[in-house]
């Protein structure tokens, strides 16, 4: 397996693992700890009772960036193991790129937004999930570096291939 295989390869490993993050954060209800109980992005469990948030700007905000920011890191990682199974076909990585650093984008506004509403509040603890989502953020960046650097490889092969080589 040739080097840009393996960064290929790497490439949807971390996307595979960003997006398990980034669902895994978006979906449960631990962003943030009480003394009460636990919140998330759509619910607020007080003494074991959960209710639906209020629509709040700042949540709706973090939320919807989540949301997308899983999108595009899923969109990402089938267009990499599009790239990845079909080896023949003129497909580029700087595309796939694109969207795992438009998630990573994405991702790391919603996690700036949550923190700025939360972080002066007292009493309240960050917890498991907005700490998922913060993981999954070096994953996707890197995600999309590995296909940056497979595309360029796989162009210098290109640039390179017509020209006489004799050693």
């Amino acid at each position: 397996m040739g080097v840009k295989r393996s960064l290929q390869s790497g490439g949807i490993l971390l996307s595979l693992l960003a997006d398990v993050l980034m669902v895994l954060s978006t979906a449960t209800n631990y962003w943030t700890r009480q003394h009460e109980g636990h919140s998330g992005l759509w619910q607020e469990c007080n003494h074991g009772i959960c209710s639906n948030i209020p629509c709040q700007t700042t949540l709706a905000m973090t939320a919807a960036c989540m949301v997308l920011a899983a999108g595009f890191g899923v969109v990402g990682m089938v267009l990499g193991l599009w790239i990845r199974c079909h080896e023949g076909e003129s497909r580029r990585g700087q595309t796939t790129s694109a969207f795992l650093f438009l998630g990573g984008l994405l991702l790391l506004t919603a996690l700036i937004g949550y923190t700025v509403k939360n972080a002066w509040k007292n009493n309240v603890f960050f917890f498991w999930s907005y700490f998922s989502g913060w993981l999954a953020l070096p994953f996707s960046i890197l995600a999309g570096v590995y296909f940056l650097l497979a595309d360029m490889i796989m162009q210098s092969t290109d640039a390179v291939s017509g020209f006489p080589v004799c050693l």
